[in-house]
């Protein structure tokens, strides 16, 4: 059976995003290489978590994760990744403002999903099959989900690095019980992962 699943990365502080995030630091001051590191400079023995981050089939993202524009829509932005984003899949948008789909190379086709989490989790269930829906962030989005309890497992890639401030996951979400289902440590990242007690 399919599962809503989530991978993170955060600071040991709780934080995924750092502080004045823009269009050229998309993940706020200091956070991308403190945060991702492991992904990219210890690609080899993380690659099975690497992996899994992509291994959906369907993706749910807010809207400051998409782009960095507010309000109205730049019809000309089309994301952070290029051509060819690494979902490879239907990926559904929470934003305030319509627009109409927009498809890319490999496979990804954002939606565009005004309805908030309910909309966005019942159309990514019907275009992910038997497949998992990951929802991918950010902080807020993944906050809701938590809130809401309709996140059925988190995996979460603690970081070792404080950051202070920034987006910070869990504001918000109230009291959650997680039972820890497997920890391994690798030299740049600890990947925890929990199941969400309902």
């Amino acid at each position: 059976m399919s599962k809503v699943v989530c991978n993170i990365a955060a600071s040991l502080d709780g934080y995924v995003a750092g502080p004045n995030q823009s269009l050229e630091l998309p993940l706020g001051e200091g956070a991308e290489s403190a945060l991702h590191r492991w992904m990219f400079e210890a690609e080899e023995e993380n690659a099975a978590e690497v992996a899994e981050i992509c291994d959906a089939g369907a993706f749910i993202m807010g809207r400051n994760m998409f782009g960095p524009s507010r309000g109205a829509w730049d019809l000309g932005w089309r994301g952070w990744w290029g051509e060819d984003p690494p979902y490879h899949g239907p990926v559904f948008v929470l934003t305030h403002h319509e627009r109409e789909p927009l498809p890319m190379d490999g496979g990804t086709t954002f939606h565009f999903v005004t309805g908030g989490i309910a909309e966005a989790l019942e159309r990514a269930r019907a275009a992910a099959g038997d497949r998992n829906v990951a929802v991918a962030g950010g902080a807020s989005t993944v906050n809701q989900f938590l809130a809401a309890g309709l996140l059925d497992e988190l995996r979460l890639h603690v970081a070792p690095v404080l950051l202070g401030r920034g987006e910070r996951l869990f504001e918000g979400v109230g009291r959650a019980g997680l039972t820890q289902i497997s920890a391994r440590q690798t030299s740049l990242v600890t990947h925890l992962r929990y199941t969400i007690d309902r």
